[in-house]
C-alpha cells in the first residue's frame, strides 16, 4: 500500500531531519491559525471594545484551552493509530480507523458543547472572574461553545491527514477559516458593536467552515485515507485502541487545564490591571505552544509509522531529531518575545498600564519555552510506541499537582506575580526529567520484547 501523494511526506525513508520539518512546518503554520481564532478575538475586542471586552475574553482564555486540548488530545490517538496502519501496509484497517474515528469525534463534539454552554457561569464564578467581566465572559464562552462540535470534526480529519503525511491540505483550509475569522471579527465588533458575541460567533462559524472543508476532503479522497459513511467500517477493537489513546492525551490536556485554571484564580487576586495584562501576554503562550506541538505530532507519527513498519533505529531518531528542532524552536521564538514584548502586547490593548503588566509575565515565559521541549517530546515519543497511560500520569504529577502546590506554597508565601509565573519552568524540568527516564525505559523493554519474539 502505498500512502504517498503529491501532498505526502515519507516518513519511513529518506533524511529525518527533511522529512520532519516538511510535515512540521505546514503543520506549525496550521496550528498558528487555529490560535490565531482566538489571538483575533482577543486583539479586536481589546483594541475596539475596551479593556472591560477584553478582560472578559481573556477570562475565558483557559476554559477555551481546556476544551482545545481535549479535541487535541482526540486527534493525538486519531494520529498515531492510523499512522501505525499505513507503516504495516495495512489499508483495510485505515479504512476502518478514518471511519470510526469520525463517529468518535461527533460524539466527543457534542459532549464538549454541553460541557462548556451549561457551566459556563458557575465555573467562572468559581475562578473568581470580576463582577465586571463576568457577564461578558459567559457570553462568549456560550457563544464560541457552538463551534466545538466542528472544532472536533475537523481535528479528526487533521489527524488523519497529518498521519498520511499530508500536513499541507489542513494548512490550506485552515488559512482560509482564519482569514474569514479575522473579516467577521472586525465586521461584528466594528460594524455591529457586538463585542464578545462577535468574536465568539466569528470563532464558531469559522470553525464549522473548517469542519466542512477537511470532511468534503476526506469524503472526495482516492486514496487510503478516504471518509466512507458505511456502518461496516465502524471497529469496536479500532475505537478502543483510538481511545486508548487519545482518552489519556485528552485526560493530560484537561487536567493541565485545570491546573492553569486554579492558576487563573490566583491571578484573579490581583488587580483588574494585571489580569488584563496577563490575558493580552497568555497570546504568546498559545502561539510558542502549537508551534512546538507540531514537532511533538511530527515526532508520534514518525516513531508510530516507523515503530509499525519495524525500523527500530529510525524510531529513537525520530525522537532526537524532534527534540532538537523544537527546543531551538522555544529558543528563537522566546528570543523575539524578549525583542518584542512591547509592540506584541500593543495589538492587544491601547493602554499602556495593561502593556507593562503583561511584559511581567511575556519575560519569565519567554525564557522558559524551550524547557518544555524536552518534557512534551518524551510524551509523543511514548505514545508512538503505544506507552500512553504511564507518560500520562506522570505529567499531571510533575506538571499538574505539582503547580498546585506551588499555589499553594510558594506563591501563598511570595504572592507575588512573578513568584506564580515561575512555576512553569519549574514544573518543566521536573516533568521532562522523569518522562525522558520513562521513554528510554519503555523504548529499551520494547526492543528486547520484539528481539525475543523474533528468536
Amino acid at each position: 500500500m502505498s500512502a504517498s501523494n503529491s501532498h505526502s511526506v515519507s516518513m519511513l525513508e529518506g533524511s529525518l531531519f527533511s522529512n520532519l520539518m516538511k510535515f512540521s512546518v505546514p503543520l506549525m503554520l496550521t496550528n498558528v491559525l487555529q490560535v490565531l481564532f482566538n489571538m483575533s478575538d482577543v486583539a479586536v475586542v481589546g483594541k475596539f471594545a475596551g479593556s472591560a471586552a477584553l478582560g472578559s475574553v481573556g477570562s475565558t482564555t483557559i476554559l477555551v484551552t481546556l476544551f482545545v486540548g481535549i479535541a487535541l488530545g482526540m486527534g493525538t490517538g486519531v494520529n498515531v493509530i492510523t499512522a501505525r496502519h499505513i507503516g504495516a501496509g495495512d489499508e483495510e484497517g485505515v479504512k476502518s480507523c478514518v471511519t470510526t474515528s469520525f463517529v468518535i469525534s461527533l460524539v466527543e463534539g457534542v459532549l464538549l458543547f454541553l460541557l462548556a454552554f451549561l457551566p459556563a457561569r458557575a465555573v467562572l464564578e468559581l475562578l473568581g472572574t470580576k463582577e465586571e467581566l463576568l457577564d461578558g465572559a459567559v457570553r462568549y464562552l456560550r457563544i464560541y461553545a457552538a463551534g466545538l462540535p466542528a472544532l472536533a470534526v475537523y481535528n479528526f480529519g487533521a489527524g488523519v491527514l497529518d498521519a498520511k503525511g499530508d500536513t499541507k491540505t489542513p494548512l490550506f483550509i485552515l488559512s482560509i477559516a482564519g482569514l474569514s475569522n479575522v473579516g467577521m471579527n472586525l465586521i461584528f465588533v466594528i460594524v455591529f458593536q457586538m463585542a464578545e458575541a462577535g468574536v465568539a460567533l466569528a470563532s464558531a462559524i469559522s470553525q464549522t467552515g473548517s469542519a466542512v472543508a477537511i470532511c468534503v476532503v476526506l469524503l472526495k479522497s482516492s486514496g487510503v485515507a478516504k471518509l466512507t459513511l458505511s456502518s461496516s467500517l465502524i471497529s469496536k477493537r479500532l475505537a478502543s485502541r483510538i481511545l486508548a489513546l487519545g482518552l489519556p492525551a485528552a485526560f493530560q490536556n484537561t487536567v493541565f487545564a485545570l491546573a492553569n485554571l486554579f492558576i487563573q484564580s490566583a491571578v484573579n487576586s490581583f488587580d483588574t490591571v494585571i489580569v488584563e495584562g496577563n490575558a493580552a501576554a497568555q497570546n504568546a503562550d498559545g502561539f510558542t505552544y502549537d508551534i512546538m506541538a507540531a514537532v511533538y505530532a511530527g515526532c508520534a507519527a514518525f516513531v508510530s509509522c516507523n515503530y509499525g513498519a519495524g525500523q527500530t533505529k529510525r524510531v529513537i531518531k525520530s525522537y532526537y531529531v524532534s527534540l532538537a528542532i523544537s527546543s531551538v524552536a522555544g529558543i528563537i521564538i522566546g528570543s523575539l518575545f524578549l525583542i518584542f514584548a512591547g509592540p506584541f502586547l500593543a495589538l492587544f490593548t491601547n493602554e499602556s498600564a495593561v502593556i507593562e503588566a503583561g511584559r511581567d509575565r511575556l519575560i519569565v515565559m519567554a525564557l522558559s519555552y524551550w524547557i518544555s521541549a524536552f518534557m512534551d517530546n518524551a510524551i509523543a515519543a511514548s505514545r508512538g510506541i503505544g506507552k500512553a497511560v504511564a507518560p500520562t500520569i506522570i505529567v499531571i504529577m510533575g506538571s499538574c499537582v505539582f503547580r498546585v502546590l506551588w499555589v499553594l506554597t510558594i506563591f501563598a508565601h511570595f504572592h507575588t506575580i512573578i513568584s506564580l509565573y515561575s512555576l512553569y519552568a519549574a514544573s518543566w524540568t521536573l516533568t521532562a526529567i522523569a518522562e525522558n527516564i520513562y521513554f528510554f525505559a519503555a523504548w529499551k523493554r520494547s526492543v528486547i520484547d520484539t528481539i525475543s519474539s523474533n528468536c
